[in-house]
């Protein structure tokens, strides 16, 4: 059986009509993985000429061909011999698992433009899941399946285009009736592209239709519309000569208001009058009032400020009967205002507007009719275009079909004397030849048979089989598969191990984070943080007491408890240097505890009041002197702040060395202080400063661990990991050896068995 490969696609591809230039698309490889019986990656490469794939029934010939279509587009599984579409992805073997996805990509050489594509290569890819997801992409870009198909429109390829011919649809073309023929026909000159731009013309049409049906709806709408506006402008005219009467009347009342204020103008005038009269009375009364002013100068400057705050006053509260008369004015325009004019009409709708509302809905109706006579005057043209191709189409058919008519029948008469003289020639050199051939057959064939004997007999004798070097190949690709799964699992289990020391890690980063930010928290309240923070302005300042401190594990509690305030003081040299940082304290308004280092180191702590040495106390009692190492500085400071003070692990054991010894403060290890006269503690403690710095430095040891065990997880696996490559390589090689060893062998039972035949075959022609 022969499928044709490169010719089935380039053969019958041409660009526009018959009478045009042909060009051929030139398809230059298929790729084939997981397609139906291919399911390793299977390259195909077609070079110029005519590629013939043969082979027995059942070795995927059709396969191929049937990858042509699917990657040009195809749909329908019943044209991929399957029932559904996801029968191409490999089912599987009994040797071989099946795979979840089938691929196929074809490469197009485009150096001649016939794909309408900047790119000299065009590669077309179809991937397919099985779960039916399907995805194309073009030059590695996905795109859709409408993409790919316009793509190879103008070409003459695609899941419509009968340039695929596979098994039993020769004898369908060779039986087609009239249409069939003339489809093939068109589509072989490339009309079904022309078909195409034609149906999407015609739905452009029928949209243009739609929106023209659209449009007189809106026009007729709009005229139902304007009806009622225009009872709305008469009755806006009216509301005009209503509103034109109440101006009037309007105006006559504003008339008698002018009236009204003339008679008052009038007597103002009188008043005016005798205001002047009492002026010249008050002007000599002035006169009198300067010659007393001359005497109240004296009084006036010593009496000046109480005079400007008198005038102060005066202001003030001429400025307020000032507003008050003028609220009083407005209130009573108001009343009158309001008691002359009861009921006044609203105002009703401008009928300017409302003409220009029906001005623009006017505007509106002209020029949807402009644009409805264009549209209509285009549907016109557009349909008179298509008539016109329509018949250009129908004369280029018909002068087609007379062209391929009068081509058949001087095809067949040529075709016929062709055959006629060739059978003649062949006749007469076959009987001139006949006589030598017969003469020489014999001899030549008892040549051929003695050499064939001769070659399988050396061939026999030639060497080993390859048996023992095959089973030492086989010996060899196990041990690589078993070095490769120890290798796996060490990499799997140096990767659960690099997950562990990674979560660890992130646990202590979050806590260092978590202590550092309730460090700041407790540190954000108190003023000391100023002492902290800007240690250029205080001098003398050694840090906070807390950090300075070091304090046995599980006594953090406890000493906070013994020191205090001075917990979360901080530390100064020296008492000049607390006096300075507290009276620059007091000017900023600021305060802070302080403890004051001494520059003379301590001697040994003395023993409190009442405190027997050493034995003297119970087993888990200490001094609290001896659970903090402070530095030299501190250690007078720190031993008087905790001289007298004894650790006890719990409240019990506290009450009864305060009842031995009444001078003593004893505190728990978790916090609560107790004395003769004054006890301490409880639950609901914020966190202490010295417990938290204690665990912010334990906790970044611990992520200091953790990344040097992060580090050399990371380096182990990335050793595990090459190691894992090598064993993976190492078994590939072995494969690859033990394939060569198989097709060696393979190849040598194939020559044998061709020799032998040639042989036989030698024997029974002489």
């Amino acid at each position: 059986m022969v499928q044709s490969g490169r010719r089935s696609c380039g053969s019958a591809v041409r660009r526009g009509g018959l009478g045009e230039e042909n060009r051929r698309v030139y398809v230059k490889s298929l790729t084939l993985r997981g397609f139906k019986s291919f399911a390793s990656a299977t390259p195909l490469r077609f070079e110029p000429g005519i590629t013939c794939v043969v082979g027995p029934n059942g070795s995927g010939k059709s396969n191929i061909v049937d990858a042509f279509s699917w990657v040009m587009g195809e749909q329908g599984p019943k044209s991929l011999r399957g029932g559904r579409m996801e029968d191409v992805v490999f089912a599987g073997t009994s040797s071989r698992p099946p795979l979840g996805r089938a691929e196929v990509t074809l490469t197009i050489d485009n150096s001649d433009g016939a794909l309408p594509i900047e790119y000299t290569e065009v590669t077309i890819s179809r991937l397919l899941f099985r779960s039916g997801q399907s995805e194309y992409s073009i030059n590695g870009n996905h795109c859709r399946l409408l993409d790919v198909a316009e793509l190879l429109s103008d070409s003459g390829l695609g899941r419509e285009m009968h340039v695929i011919v596979g098994q039993g649809q020769l004898d369908e073309v060779l039986g087609a009736g009239p249409e069939a023929r003339r489809a093939l026909i068109e589509e072989a000159a490339g009309v079904l592209k022309h078909r195409r731009r034609k149906e999407k013309a015609l739905r452009k049409m029928e949209a243009m239709q739609a929106n023209l049906t659209r449009l007189t709806d809106l026009t007729a709408e709009l005229r139902r519309r304007l009806k009622p506006l225009g009872r709305q402008a008469a009755i806006a005219r009216r509301a005009v000569a209503i509103q034109a009467e109440l101006r009037d009347a309007r105006l006559r009342l504003l008339a008698d208001d002018y009236l009204t204020a003339a008679a008052e103008l009038e007597r103002g005038e009188a008043d005016e009058a005798a205001a002047l009269a009492r002026r010249s009375t008050l002007e000599q009364n002035l006169t009198a009032a300067r010659s007393r002013e001359a005497a109240l100068d004296a009084d006036e400057q010593r009496h000046a400020p109480r005079l400007a705050q008198a005038q102060q006053t005066w202001f003030e509260l001429s400025a307020l009967a000032e507003r008050l008369r003028g609220v009083a004015s407005v209130a009573a325009e108001r009343h009158r205002y309001l008691t002359a004019e009861p009921d006044q009409p609203r105002p009703a709708a401008d009928p300017d507007q409302l003409e220009a509302e029906a001005a623009q809905l006017r505007e509106q109706e002209t020029v949807l009719g402009e644009r409805l006579e264009q549209a209509r005057e285009q549907l016109t043209a557009a349909i008179a275009s298509r008539s016109a191709a329509e018949a250009a189409l129908a004369e280029v058919e018909q002068h087609l079909a007379e062209q391929a008519r009068a081509e058949a029948a001087q095809a067949q008469q040529l075709a016929r004397l062709q055959g006629q003289v060739e059978a003649a020639r062949g006749r007469v050199a076959a009987a001139e030849e006949e006589a030598g051939r017969l003469a020489d057959a014999l001899a030549q064939a008892q040549s051929r048979a003695g050499q064939a004997e001769q070659e399988l007999e050396r061939f026999r004798t030639a060497g080993p089989d390859g048996t023992d070097d095959r089973d030492v190949l086989v010996s060899a690709r196990e041990q690589a598969e078993a070095g490769l799964a120890a290798a796996t699992a060490r990499v799997a289990e140096l990767r659960a191990a690099e997950r562990d020391a990674s979560g660890q890690r992130a646990a202590l980063v979050a806590r260092t984070e978590a202590l550092a930010e309730g460090i700041r928290a407790l540190r954000s309240g108190a003023d000391a943080d100023t002492l902290l923070g800007d240690p250029a302005r205080f001098s003398g300042v050694l840090g906070a007491v807390a950090a300075l401190l070091t304090v046995a594990d599980g006594a953090q509690d406890a000493i906070t408890a013994a020191l205090g305030a001075a917990a979360d003081a901080v530390a100064v040299a020296g008492l000049d240097a607390a006096v300075d940082i507290l009276q620059a304290l007091k000017d900023s308004e600021a305060s802070a505890g302080l403890v004051i280092a001494s520059g003379q180191e301590a001697a040994a702590p003395a023993e409190g009041p009442g405190l027997a040495p050493g034995p003297g106390l119970p087993p888990g009692a200490a001094p609290a002197l001896d659970l903090v190492e402070a530095p030299a500085e501190l250690r007078l400071a720190i031993g008087s702040l905790l001289a007298g003070v004894v650790v006890a692990p719990d409240l019990a054991q506290a009450r009864d060395l305060v009842r031995a010894h009444p001078a003593l403060r004893v505190v728990t290890r978790d916090g609560d202080l107790l004395g003769t006269h004054w006890a301490q503690g409880g639950a609901g403690r914020p966190p202490s400063m010295l417990a938290m710095r204690t665990a912010a430095d334990d906790a970044a040891a611990g992520l200091a661990a953790a990344e040097r065990a992060c580090e050399q997880a990371a380096a182990r696996l990335a050793g595990a990991v090459q190691e894992e490559d090598a064993a993976r390589e190492a078994l590939a090689g072995a494969q690859a050896r033990l394939a060569d060893a198989d097709a060696a062998a393979a190849e040598r039972s194939g020559q044998l068995g061709r020799l032998a035949g040639a042989a036989r075959a030698a024997g029974e022609e002489a």
